[in-house]
Parts: structure tokens; sequence; C-alpha cells
């Protein structure tokens, strides 16, 4: 009897070790590993070669159109309500209208925006958001060039990779909970893929990339004096810090080392560079989502809005995608120079000077 257990528990062991190897998502060689802080402390990405492939192939920018020609009749004076671009020749106009359609909706095409009855027309919402989005381009490229988007810059393209609605925007979660009766669960405890499935709070992005910043809501987990001369960072605030770290790793595909020294995470002088990056990066989304996102909670039809009816919002994974540089860091702005400036139409039907749409004012940039 003995022995037969023995080789019973022998066989299920064997199974079970099989099972293991096999099935628990192990990564295997050949690696491909990048070092990313000082030598010795194990700041590395690490990759299999495969994996690099795949993520490179998945975030390849598109063939710029062909350049157009400058002179010309202006696209205000060609076309009606053009409020937007209408600065450009009517030929520069026509080139970023059809690269836009490929960026955003090539299978629907121009109807997707504009009415078939009155192309002017503003009746579909989708119309008056585009034009928005056109402004918070603009906004991104002159505004956050120098401490985020740098020389690459950032087009239609960067979030909607041909889709009309990108793959990663986020809304509102509602508090699991919050009845009169029932204790609050700090949002956590619930599976969420923004937080790599953890026990970690779920309400991660309303909690950090909704609202910009003040003294009171800083990513920080731990306070910066021995003897914390303020109300300190409640646990449940370091565990959205953490959350919030997490939700980072995800959309661009790295682990922590890549901006951090682990060995002393708060330490800056022995972070890397990217640290830096994501900083402003934080606050240029909080940037976007309070005065480009949300004020289009009006505009978007109720079936676009969360389940709180909120505007859906950005995050990192709305440009990352996954890689650590949008689309392997191509330079996608410099065939389009209309898009790294704000650009206003001047003029109206009627001949009268139109005033600047609000967002497309000449940006200072912020600290």
């Amino acid at each position: 009897m003995k022995t037969i257990l023995a080789v019973a528990g022998g066989a299920l062991a064997l199974f079970l070790t099989i099972a293991m190897f096999g099935g628990a998502g192990w990564t295997h060689p050949p690696m491909a590993n990048k070092q990313t802080g000082f030598r010795g402390t194990g700041m590395d990405l690490i990759r299999t070669r495969a994996g690099n492939e795949a993520l490179s192939d998945a975030n390849r920018a598109p063939a710029p159109a062909d350049p157009a020609e400058a002179g010309g009749d202006k696209a205000s004076a060609v076309y009606q309500n053009v409020q937007v671009l209408g600065d450009l020749s009517a030929e520069q106009f026509n080139r970023l209208m059809v690269s836009i359609t490929e960026w955003v909706a090539p299978q629907q095409g121009c109807t997707y925006c504009h009415s078939t009855e009155n192309m002017a027309s503003d009746e579909l919402y989708q119309k008056r958001v585009a034009r928005r989005m056109i402004q918070m381009t603009q906004y991104i490229n002159a505004t956050w060039k120098e401490n985020h988007v740098h020389q690459a810059g950032v087009t239609c393209y960067t979030c909607h990779r041909g889709n009309p609605v990108p793959a990663n925007i986020w809304f509102d979660h509602p508090v699991q909970g919050a009845g009169r009766f029932i204790p609050r669960n700090n949002s956590q405890n619930l599976a969420s893929a923004e937080v790599g499935n953890t026990s970690l709070p779920y309400d991660v992005y309303q909690a950090f990339y909704q609202h910009k910043e003040t003294s009171e809501d800083a990513v920080r987990v731990n306070a910066t004096t021995a003897l914390p001369e303020t109300k300190g960072k409640p646990i449940q605030d370091a565990e959205k810090t953490f959350a919030i770290m997490i939700s980072m790793s995800q959309s661009l595909g790295v682990n922590c080392t890549f901006c951090h020294n682990t060995r002393s995470v708060a330490q800056w002088d022995t972070s890397t560079p990217n640290r830096v990056h994501a900083w402003y990066g934080i606050r240029m989304v909080r940037d976007l989502n309070q005065d480009y996102m949300e004020p289009l909670t009006s505009t978007f039809p109720r079936n676009r809005l969360g389940i709180l009816g909120d505007a859906p919002k950005i995050n990192c994974a709305t440009c990352h995608n996954g890689a650590n540089k949008p689309l392997n860091g191509a330079n996608v702005i410099e065939p389009y120079p209309e898009l790294s400036r704000p650009t206003i139409a001047v003029s109206l039907p009627t001949g009268e000077a139109k005033d600047p749409i609000p967002g497309t004012e000449t940006p200072t940039p912020k600290p």
C-alpha cells in the first residue's frame, strides 16, 4: 500500500511540475536586456526578443501624407465654419483632413464627423469633439514639448491608432460599499486591470490623473522629514501611490527600475531621467483631463459617458499603449507642423473678426 501511495504521489508531483512549467507564463530566452540605471543596481529593462519585436511592430507610426502647397486661398475662405485650422491653405487643410480620417476613422470615412448633407454642419457631436481634440493636440505639442513629448510630438494617431475611440481611456469608478450601513472598502480588493489585479485601490485614476496637484495630493508615499511637520500621508494614500505606479508600469511596459533605484525609491539623484519625464507626464495628463476632456461632458451623448456620467479621460496608456516611447519614439509631428502650434480662423463668413477659441491662444509653458 505504501508503495502504491509513493508511486501515486510521485506521479502527482511530476504532473504538477510539468503543469507549473508549461502553464505558469514563464518567459523564455533569448532575452533582450537594457541597462537603465547605474551599474550594479539591477536597474534593467528585461524583455524577450520576441516580445520586443511584437511591441515594436504594434507601435509603428504610419507614413505621412505627401506635403501640400502653402499658397492659394485659405481654408477659412474656401470652406464654411472652419473654426480651427482656418489659416492653412485649402490644400494643407484637405491634406490634414485626409490624414485625420486615416488616423481616427479609416473604416467610417469623412462621414464619421461630417453630415453628408452639409459638411459645414456641427450637428454631429463627433465633429465638435474632433475640433477640440485638434486644439488639444496643438496644445500638447506647443506647451509640453520641452518637458514631455519633446521633438517626437503627438498626432491623433498617437492615441487613436485607427480607432474612433482610443483603446485606453478611463471613466470614474463607483465607490463600492458606500451605502449608509456598509463600510467603505477604500476602493480596493476588487479585480481591476488598471492596477494589475492587485488588492490596491482601483480608483487610482480619479485620485491622481483627474485633478491638478496640490500640496495635499502629491504622489508621495513617505514624508520628507524624520518627524513630519504636516498631517502626513495615511496608509490609504500610500496604497493609491503604489496603485498609480503599477498603472504607469503597465502603460509603458516597464518595471519600477525604469525610473527608480529600488534601494531608495524616493531619492531623486539616483533615479533615472525617465522619472523626470514621468513627473511631467502625470501633470500633463492632469492638465489635459481638466482643461480638455472634462469640459466635453455635455458634448458627448450619454452612451459615450461613463456609468457615473463622466466624460472619457486620458491616462499614460492612452498614448504609450504599452511602449515606453509612443510609436517607438518616431518624430510624428515634423510632417504636420500645423499640429505643433495653435492655428485659428481669423474671419467669419460675414467678414467680422473672430475671437480666439478657448485653448488656442499661444500657450505659456507651465513649470
